[in-house]
């Protein structure tokens, strides 16, 4: 168990499927209390029902990352139901669609993932520290991409707006360190969640699995690991860092 996460309030934004749901439920069975936001409220509420059926604690609630309403919604959420926040992982991706090559890439491409991928994390941390420093302090985790350095030939708007989770995460350890805040940033790469097997075809995995010096390709859980890590009190000292979690595929300072 890692210390000091028990009774600790968290919000997962985007923690309806994929690395959002197994790390919800990390949390949640290292103790942390747990609210779950997705647009998919449903999978949100299902989530929030796996981990009070173990005997942990968790609310699933509705949550456009985009909308600075729906933010501020989650984290009153969180201080209603659970008495505050101690930690807010920001986990949201998407708009991939039309992501081509910069000369490929419409603007309206460009902006729509410059809003899910970049956007919705700056919401989220103007709503969710206010609360934490309130508290003397918390986490911001955030979700990245090993996309951000890997240098795509294929793909342009988003290792642009994932490159900028990682400035804003220095900017907030920079500035509120000294006031208990943490901020770091977790870049998988190639995890076996639902919607890789959905996009992927079994070629491609196949393909990812032969450059990753590892003997399998990532799960779910591999970063709900470092994320409780991160959330803990066993990842005090660790600040402004950017975690490339990945079985290899990248190595990096």
């Amino acid at each position: 168990m890692m210390r000091g996460l028990a009774n600790k309030v968290g919000i997962v934004a985007g923690g309806g499927r994929g690395i959002g749901a197994a790390t919800a439920k990390r949390l949640g069975a290292e103790g942390a209390h747990v609210v779950i936001g997705d647009i998919e409220d449903e999978w949100a509420i299902k989530v929030a029902a796996e981990i009070e059926a173990e005997g942990g604690k968790a609310l699933g609630v509705h949550l456009d990352g985009t909308s600075a309403e729906s933010q501020q919604a989650i984290v009153s959420a969180a201080v209603e139901h659970f008495g505050g926040l101690d930690f807010y992982h920001s986990n949201l991706a998407g708009g991939t669609v039309g992501d081509n090559h910069a000369l490929d890439c419409s603007l309206e491409v460009l902006e729509k993932s410059f809003a899910i991928n970049a956007k919705s994390h700056f919401i989220a941390t103007q709503e969710a520290l206010p609360v934490m420093l309130e508290r003397g302090g918390g986490a911001m985790i955030y979700t990245s991409s090993g996309a951000a350095s890997a240098g795509s030939p294929w793909q342009v708007a988003y290792p642009m707006t994932k490159n900028a989770i990682h400035a804003l995460a220095r900017h907030v350890a920079a500035k509120w360190g000294k006031e208990g805040m943490r901020a770091n940033v977790i870049c998988p790469g190639v995890v076996l969640t639902e919607a890789v097997q959905i996009h992927m075809t079994d070629e491609q995995v196949e393909q990812a699995l032969q450059r990753v010096p590892h003997k399998r390709l990532g799960d779910p859980g591999d970063i709900a690991a470092a994320i409780a890590f991160l959330a803990s009190d066993d990842g005090a000292w660790i600040n402004g860092q950017v975690w490339h979690v990945n079985g290899g595929s990248q190595m990096r300072d």
